[in-house]
């Protein structure tokens, strides 16, 4: 049984665009004092390990979602034969 192209690429689509995101983060400090949490974002791509902040956490997923929404587009050519795969 052949599996919906839509569906398939924009899987595809969200993964691939979820790990150019989180490979392509900014740099990012969070610092917390007591009630306050200030947060600074550099211009560079994070080259260090550790935990994600909110600012790089929302560039991959708004990154993910131009990726699926790129593998929507392309899996509907694709269901209406606009593209041979």
């Amino acid at each position: 049984m052949r599996a919906n192209a839509t569906v398939t690429y924009a899987i595809i689509g969200l993964l691939i665009g979820a790990l150019a995101g989180y490979l392509t983060r900014p740099e990012s400090a969070e610092i917390k004092i007591g009630p306050v949490q200030i947060e600074v974002t550099g211009k560079g791509i994070d080259r260090g390990g550790g935990d994600l902040t909110s600012s790089q956490l929302q560039h991959v997923l708004l990154v993910g979602l131009i990726g699926g929404l790129i593998g929507v587009g392309f899996g509907f050519m694709v269901d209406r034969g606009k593209f041979k795969v």
